[in-house]
Parts: C-alpha cells; sequence; structure tokens
C-alpha cells in the first residue's frame, strides 16, 4: 500500500513573505505520475488522517494525498496568502469561521469532537493533581491564544475562574505534547487524543469541567481547490464509515 505523503507546513510568518516561498508547505509534484490533492489538516488528527487517506488512495489509484499538519490558524494564513490546499480540516468552529468568513472555504461539517487534558510526565512525579495550586513550581505549557486548544483552555479558565501561568504558549498541541515528552515540561494541556496517542509517554491527569468544552472539528473542501472532485471524494471518506471509524479508533467523539 502507498503511504500518503506528509509535507511540513511552513511557518505563516515565511508564507506571507512571497510565492517563493509556498514550496515549504506544498509537496513537490508526485513522481508516480498520479494526481495530488492537499489537505491540511490540524496537528490533532494527524493519525487519523494519515490511515483514512492510505485507504483513500487504496480506493483511488488515480490520486495521492499530500497532508499537511500544522495548528489550525496557521493553516488558514497560509490558505489565504495563496498555499495549495483543497481540503482544510479545522480543531474548532472558530478557526473554519474565520476560513469561512475570507471565502477560503466551501460549505463546512462537523466530523469530530475532542476536548482538552492534562498530562504531566510519567508516572507524575510532580504530584499534580489537576489546574490548581499543584502547578505551583511546576513547568506548564499550553496552546497560545487564538490556536483551537489555546481558545478552548480560556473558555475553560473563563468558566471557572482558573490563572494559569504556562512558561510557554505553543501554536501546536502537538509541540505542547512534545514539550512533556521531551522533558522540557511538567505538565502540558493538550486534547484527549494526543494523550491517548502518547501512551506511556506521559500520565494523564484529570481536568475539571473539561467535559463541558467541547471543540467540535469541521472540514470543508477549499474555493481554490485544484483537485476539487478529489477533494470532495476526500471529504467523502472522511465524513463517510470508513473516515468515522478511524476517527473513532483515535479517540474522538461523534458530532
Amino acid at each position: 500500500m502507498r503511504q500518503p505523503r506528509r509535507c511540513v507546513a511552513a511557518p505563516a510568518a515565511l508564507v506571507v513573505s512571497g510565492l517563493a516561498l509556498l514550496g515549504l508547505v506544498a509537496c513537490a509534484p508526485s513522481s508516480s505520475g498520479s494526481t495530488t490533492v492537499h489537505v491540511f489538516a490540524a496537528a490533532s488528527l494527524e493519525e487519523p488522517f494519515t490511515r483514512i487517506a492510505a485507504d483513500f488512495e487504496a480506493d483511488h489509484p488515480e490520486a495521492t494525498v499530500a497532508l499537511s499538519f500544522n495548528g489550525s490558524s496557521t493553516l488558514v494564513t497560509q490558505i489565504a496568502e495563496g498555499a495549495p490546499a483543497d481540503v482544510f480540516a479545522a480543531a474548532d468552529e472558530q478557526t473554519m469561521d474565520r476560513a469561512v468568513e475570507e471565502r477560503l472555504v466551501e460549505s463546512p461539517e462537523t466530523i469530530a469532537t475532542n476536548r482538552l487534558a492534562l498530562v504531566v510526565r510519567p508516572g507524575n512525579p510532580q504530584r499534580i493533581t489537576g489546574l490548581d495550586a499543584s502547578l505551583a513550581g511546576s513547568k506548564l505549557v499550553t496552546c497560545a491564544p487564538g490556536v483551537p486548544c489555546g481558545n478552548a483552555l480560556q473558555t475553560l479558565q473563563d468558566e471557572q475562574g482558573l490563572e494559569l501561568r504556562p512558561v510557554s504558549q505553543e501554536h501546536s498541541v502537538t509541540d505542547v505534547l512534545g514539550k512533556v515528552t521531551s522533558g522540557e515540561a511538567d505538565a502540558g494541556v493538550v486534547y484527549v487524543t494526543d494523550a491517548r496517542r502518547a501512551g506511556k509517554r506521559v500520565t494523564q491527569v484529570p481536568i475539571r469541567g473539561a467535559e463541558g468544552v467541547v471543540n467540535r472539528y469541521p472540514i470543508a473542501v477549499t474555493s481554490g481547490a485544484r483537485e476539487a472532485e478529489l477533494a470532495r471524494d476526500f471529504v467523502d471518506e472522511v465524513t463517510g464509515p470508513r473516515g468515522r471509524e478511524q476517527l473513532a479508533a483515535a479517540g474522538f467523539g461523534t458530532p
């Protein structure tokens, strides 16, 4: 089975500097002669979308799926600046609303839900019990404001009157997780799907009230899709039985 191509999306600052740098966002043309559909997706969707893309390619031998994962807000900026995306999947409705307002996408539909989780070093050596006083003296990492996981955390803080002091705020939830698994941070606020994917590399600590702050993930064909028909077929794959099965297997909730 062919493996879907992964493309590392460049930071937004590099994209806005000119079209000459768009190669940092897109993959090079496929050497197999197949047609490439470019899928820009939230970083937290990497596991299920990689599997979904493999299923799609198996059914569409004429197509190659180029996957680009990054923070949703970064991806919107890249699409707005001309990055060649055919499909966009965001980690929250707020970010997709921005894409709709800027006329970057067509008719989004919700594919999954997710919620926040607190992860700490394996075994929880700092004895952290939640987003509370037990974090004193610990290095906490969160998502930045404007990023879907950061927006969800801000909502939770507002609802519960929490005041957190993270040592850094990242633009991708995978960067938050990486800081904890690498030992750079003692704790990080991610999604339950990320905590599940990390396995024994972290210990998950419950967040009080997290079940009430749910992120809904929308997907849409982009308005400037170069391969619109294949893009719609890919969206159908994601929203169909096999796609939903892969999302559920990765720990995502149903819409």
